[in-house]
């Protein structure tokens, strides 16, 4: 995608603890838009307050948010009221919602509320010039649409996943979608051999916008953006002025006989074992009719990374026989789509270096050995060294998961940053910021083993059956009571290991 730094900025969200408040946070917002907003604020504002209700499920038969705030609207007689009901008259996403909307404005200009001036502006929007740019193997595509309400001009910058069918990943409103396209021809320019630029015929960029978002919204859990909801309804809105696609033949289904002569062309090609090969190539052209129809044989490193995920999540079955084969089978399927596909040297290269880290990350079955996972950052250690290093680099960093957005994830202590973040994802939420920055510290020097007396204290302590949270507590406090400044946190070193020797 373009820069963030591009995207129409989001608004701070109120809080809210029942639905009637946040309906009723919805009609100041309306409210707050005064006598004359420019049509597209109004838009994306509506847009928004459908976005927060996107991945609401229903049950059958169930009416939507939008329609229950249509409703609750419709009860209002206030030109808040009125406002929300003209925009989502217009920009609610299903016909029942913007019928219910027209309805229900209805019965509040009735009641002598007078109609915004703006309302029938709404919607006007002409389309313009669509550009694509993404990589040469086909896997990702930006899709950049230009919009105007007459002189006020827009850009819908929509990420395509082709390893997906195409699906949206990303949705993002331009406010200078001219530099965004400037951006776009950089980095075609800058790198011609792996990046792609061109115009897309509007009824085409209708047809990937619509047919992109219905295959991310079919999906149960979609890994998407914060700003998919967002621009969700407006994205929809404004596709609609682009030209109607035109109809796209039904993409033939492979005969068995297809199949098999592609894997055999495949498995002569290859140099590899018959049998291994043949099971192999089977499983990545199954991917492949799967995944991307209308191009099974289609090459890129996201697609790859996508079949060998299915193998380690056992999407696929393949035979405990054949997965030393995984490796160079997969490898000479890259090269042998790679110039079926006409790719030039360069693009080939990147392709190779890509997918065989792939293979690596596929290789590596994830059940490191305690002492690899805790000793990635030196080299070898003597047997003697060993145990007591294992046992302070336990002691400092017990738990290498952290959770992070509400997800359990792994961390690498190695790493100095990703250490912290361990420590702060396990500290108590009531810690004061100057003691969590000492904790931190600690924990760096226990890593380290720098100073000595850090770890010789801990062990002293350990002895007298303290437990860990108060062996902290009082390497902490040794710190803090040698703090020079409270502001940078420096501290008298010769202070702080006298104070550690005597713990």
């Amino acid at each position: 995608m373009s820069p963030v730094s591009r995207a129409r900025k989001k608004p701070q969200q109120p809080v809210t603890h029942s639905v009637t408040g946040l309906f009723k946070d919805i009609l100041n917002d309306f409210s707050a838009l005064g006598a004359d907003p420019a049509p597209v604020d109004v838009e994306l504002l509506a847009s928004e307050v459908l976005g927060q209700f996107h991945d609401v499920p229903l049950e059958d038969g169930e009416e939507s948010v939008a329609c229950e705030l249509i409703a609750f609207a419709q009860r209002k007689i206030t030109p808040g009221a009125a406002a929300l009901l003209a925009a989502l008259k217009v920009v609610a996403e299903q016909d029942v919602e913007r019928k219910a909307a027209d309805d229900g404005l209805q019965v509040v200009l009735g009641r002598g509320i007078p109609a915004p001036d703006w309302a029938g502006a709404l919607g006007r929007v002409t389309a313009g010039e669509c550009w694509r740019t993404g990589d040469v193997y086909g896997d990702e595509s930006s899709l950049l649409c230009v919009f105007a309400h007459d002189d006020q001009v827009h850009g819908l910058l929509a990420l395509l996943d082709f390893t997906e069918g195409g699906r949206v990943r990303d949705l993002v409103v331009i406010e200078q979608p001219a530099d965004v396209l400037a951006e776009m021809r950089e980095q075609a320019e800058a790198d011609p051999e792996l990046v792609v630029l061109e115009a897309v015929d509007p009824a085409e960029a209708h047809r990937l916008i619509a047919d992109g978002l219905a295959a991310t919204d079919h999906l149960d859990e979609a890994d998407v953006s914060e700003d998919y909801a967002r621009f969700h309804a407006v994205a929809l809105l404004w596709s609609r002025a682009l030209p109607e696609p035109a109809l796209v033949p039904e993409v033939a289904a492979w005969t068995e006989d297809e199949r098999a002569a592609v894997v055999e062309q495949f498995v002569a090609a290859s140099g590899e074992e018959a049998d291994a090969a043949r099971a192999i190539g089977s499983l990545l052209l199954e991917h492949g009719l799967r995944t991307d129809p209308a191009n099974p044989l289609r090459v890129g490193p996201e697609k790859i990374a996508r079949f060998l995920e299915g193998l380690l999540g056992e999407e696929f079955e393949l035979d405990a026989d054949h997965e030393d084969a995984v490796e160079p089978v997969v490898l000479a399927w890259v090269q042998w789509s790679a110039e079926r596909a006409g790719l030039t040297e360069t693009a080939v290269a990147a392709l190779d270096e890509a997918v065989a880290d792939y293979l690596s990350e596929y290789n590596d079955d994830g059940d490191d050995s305690p002492l690899e996972r805790y000793f990635g950052d030196i080299g070898e250690l003597a047997p003697s060294e060993l145990a007591d290093a294992f046992e302070r680099r336990m002691f400092a960093v017990p738990s290498l998961t952290a959770e992070i957005d509400e997800e359990e994830v792994d961390l690498d202590p190695t790493d100095p940053d990703q250490r912290r973040a361990l420590v702060i994802s396990a500290a108590d939420e009531d810690e004061e910021e100057q003691r969590l920055i000492l904790r931190a510290t600690v924990v760096d020097q226990l890593w380290d083993d720098e100073p000595v007396e850090a770890w010789q204290a801990a062990q002293r302590l350990q002895e007298g059956e303290l437990e860990r949270d108060e062996i902290f507590d009082q390497l902490i406090d040794a710190l803090e009571g040698t703090l020079l400044d409270s502001e940078t946190l420096e501290y008298d070193a010769d202070a702080y290991v006298e104070a550690l020797t005597e713990l």
